[in-house]
């Protein structure tokens, strides 16, 4: 018979599909009974504009720093979704980023232990992701990010951590000519010409790349 979970924690990723730039998974941690009245307007972030996904965003980070909420956000690089695939890659990410969550010092020092018990949590998945199997409470939902606030939280994360890295790489002069900046290393029509013109770039992710022919 399942305890009642004192805690819930959301899981959602950001640039599963981009032709560049790493794949990102947020991870949220709050308390069960947590009053979402305290960062409004959170929602699947395909949905949520820009400008407020960065409102909520800095939200969050206020949040966390007084101990109200948690979150956690990692990045796994084009060369290792290359190498190993875009599944290992957000699995991957994930345990990291729930290792993190789970060790996080000011919820240990508020529960006398050196890390959260896992019975004491339920996780809900965005789409397909699914928790390590230690996780004995979880719950994948199909269009989680719109219909949990916990996993859209998690989503506008690991969103606007992934967009800002890719504008801030858009101004190294090696990067300049894809202007990620604009598109986020997703396929658009202009990132596509850049790539027939230039080539691949060390952020790009050669396997999504197959398909478009470079002009030499």
């Amino acid at each position: 018979m399942q305890t009642k979970n004192k805690y819930t924690v959301g899981i959602d990723e950001a640039g599963r599909g981009p032709l560049a730039g790493p794949v990102s998974v947020g991870v949220v941690l709050v308390l069960a009974d947590f009053d979402w009245d305290l960062i409004p307007g959170v929602g699947d972030s395909k949905q949520v504009s820009q400008r407020n996904r960065e409102v909520i965003f800095k939200r969050a980070q206020e949040l966390q720093k007084a101990g109200q909420l948690h979150y956690k956000v990692v990045m796994v690089s084009a060369k290792i979704i290359d190498k190993k695939g875009i599944v290992f890659a957000i699995n991957s990410a994930m345990k990291t980023a729930l290792d993190l969550i789970l060790h996080s010092s000011s919820l240990c020092e508020k529960s006398s232990r050196s890390r959260l018990v896992l019975d004491e949590i339920m996780v809900k998945l965005d789409g397909s992701l699914r928790a390590p199997a230690e996780f004995l409470f979880q719950e994948t939902i199909l269009k989680g990010d719109s219909k949990e606030k916990v996993i859209g939280l998690a989503s506008i994360m690991a969103k606007v951590t992934r967009d800002r890295y890719m504008v801030k790489v858009s101004r190294e002069v090696k990067y300049a000519v894809y202007d990620f900046a604009q598109h986020k290393g997703y396929g658009t029509t202009v990132h596509r010409q850049a790539i027939a013109k230039n080539g691949l770039s060390t952020l790009h992710r050669a396997n999504y790349c197959k398909n478009i022919t470079i002009i030499v």
